[in-house]
């Protein structure tokens, strides 16, 4: 474990985030969810995100991804964050915000935080469209 650890340091990740990867912080999947979307980034980086919506609030959010551990961590970070969030605060929160949340991912990793907050946006938007 150590050795993966110090690869992630070494590569920018900052303690938080290695924590969200190695502890894998909210991976899985809610089984009586109220909506999920599973979207494949440019990278090929695939995420799933699961959320649990009462009365226009994220009650609960898991996510899966196949990718690396800046998929997973952006993933952590974001599930997190809109937990308690009405639909509308959560759809404000940006790839900033998650990297920001974060501390630090390399640079060549930001596009796992887009990855996230697309997937949340696609999730939000089938459960919009269900509802209709």
């Amino acid at each position: 474990m150590s050795a993966v650890i110090d690869l992630l340091e070494k590569s920018g990740y900052s303690d938080r985030a290695i924590e969200y990867y190695m502890n894998k912080v909210n991976v899985g999947e809610i089984e009586d969810h109220s909506t999920h979307f599973t979207y494949t980034g440019p990278c090929g980086d695939t995420m799933a995100m699961f959320l649990k919506i009462e009365s226009g609030v994220i009650k609960g959010a898991k996510f899966e991804a196949i990718g690396c551990a800046g998929a997973f961590a952006s993933g952590s970070a974001l599930t997190g964050m809109v937990k308690g969030k009405t639909l509308e605060e959560a759809e404000r929160i940006d790839e900033t915000d998650i990297v920001n949340h974060l501390g630090a991912i390399p640079e060549q990793k930001i596009h796992c935080a887009r990855l996230a907050k697309r997937t949340l946006g696609f999730a939000i938007e089938d459960y919009r469209q269900r509802r209709a």
